[in-house]
């Protein structure tokens, strides 16, 4: 299946590999946007239901958004990842988590994957009464003993710690110091005037039993959002509330090409860079690798970003960045001085979950490297 848009010179076998996804997958609509040495060097969207100028939900690709958020705090000293949370969130020194540090909280390593009693919507849309009951929460493992993916509460982590320090949200510190000088088309909180370029989610083309289960803060989110009598995971994501707030942990609304700025602007492709050379490697050194206690396969974190692993090959060992639920991926790779958005819609089939983006992005670097 051909696709509309560009793939320059060397990168021209990224834009075949594109091609082959699509036409293995009917139905599969896809944007691919990857910027090399600050050059966009593929731009394509392909597929009935996804043009290059859309927007739709990435799910946790929000997580490194929002981690680059909180990098611009380490990256003036007002944040010390080594140094315990409760220095900065005195309450959360409770039931045992006084010695907990940040790089421990935004690495998956705090026990706590949910609150006691638990989260109800109201807690992620309004993430101060959910970041009181997680303060007040025991962990469900001694912090730091071992690590399990924080689907949902991660989001409310970041979001947290941005408010004690800054006094505003989160949301509001990446839309004024990230999204807007630079023009980037991903947003935590999609303004209403451009609810006309989002594309609601649509349902997995899987059975019914195949709930994709790689991204667990999205099904936790959705969980929570599903409204009374059901109507469905997609249904649940594209409700206005959700995606007007644009909670940190999946609630991002973005297009290919704006995940592909958002990292080009991280480690400076295309100009100043957002994050020095040092707070990059303090944020994406890798903190964890193993199995996880959540979903029982491998996986590493860095604080707040993912890593590549052998069984998610998608960046050398520089790359940082998030995938999301229904097979997103944003991230750069240093390296090969590479920056990446993949997007696609409908859902994939969990099978398939992420394979579509390693693959483009194993073609990507072959190129850069030719």
């Amino acid at each position: 299946m051909a696709a509309e848009g560009s793939a320059t010179g060397r990168f021209e076998p990224v834009r075949e590999v594109f091609e082959d996804l699509l036409a293995a997958e009917p139905g599969l609509s896809a944007q691919l946007c990857v910027r090399w040495r600050g050059d966009v060097v593929v731009d394509l969207a392909g597929g009935d239901g996804l043009e290059a100028d859309d927007l739709t939900a990435v799910f946790s690709v929000s997580k490194g958004m929002a981690a680059l958020t909180v990098g611009l705090l380490v990256e003036t000293g007002e944040l010390d990842i080594d140094a315990p949370v409760a220095r900065y969130w005195p309450e959360f020194a409770a039931k045992g988590k006084a010695g907990v540090t940040v790089a421990q909280l935004l690495s998956h390593q705090a026990g706590l994957v949910n609150a006691t009693p638990p989260l109800a919507v109201a807690d992620v849309l309004d993430s101060t009464v959910g970041a009181a009951k997680l303060a007040a929460s025991r962990p469900l493992w001694r912090p730091g003993s071992a690590f399990g993916y924080h689907a949902l509460t991660l989001g409310v982590f970041m979001e947290e710690l941005v408010r004690r320090l800054r006094g505003t949200t989160l949301q509001h510190l990446y839309d004024e110091a990230i999204r807007r000088p630079h023009g980037i088309d991903a947003y935590l909180g999609l303004p209403e005037e451009l609810d006309w370029r989002y594309r609601p989610v649509l349902p997995v083309a899987s059975p019914p039993d195949a709930v994709p289960t790689d991204d667990l803060a999205a099904l936790a989110m959705l969980s929570l959002l599903a409204p009374p009598g059901g109507g469905g995971v997609a249904e649940t994501t594209n409700l206005t509330a959700s995606r007007r707030i644009g909670p940190a942990a999946g609630g991002g609304v973005a297009s290919a090409r704006g995940l592909a700025a958002l990292y080009a602007a991280a480690f400076g492709q295309a100009g100043p860079p957002l994050l020095s050379a040092m707070t990059i490697e303090r944020m994406s050194q890798e903190q964890v690798w193993g199995v996880d206690r959540i979903h029982g396969v491998e996986a590493a974190f860095g604080v707040g970003f993912m890593r590549p692993i052998p069984r998610l090959p998608w960046g050398s060992y520089r790359a940082f960045g998030h995938d999301g639920m229904g097979g997103a991926l944003g991230f750069a790779d240093p390296l090969h001085d590479l920056s990446f958005g993949y997007v696609p819609r409908p859902w994939s089939d969990p099978s398939c979950d992420h394979e579509r983006a390693v693959a483009l992005s194993v073609a990507a670097r072959r190129c850069a490297s030719a």
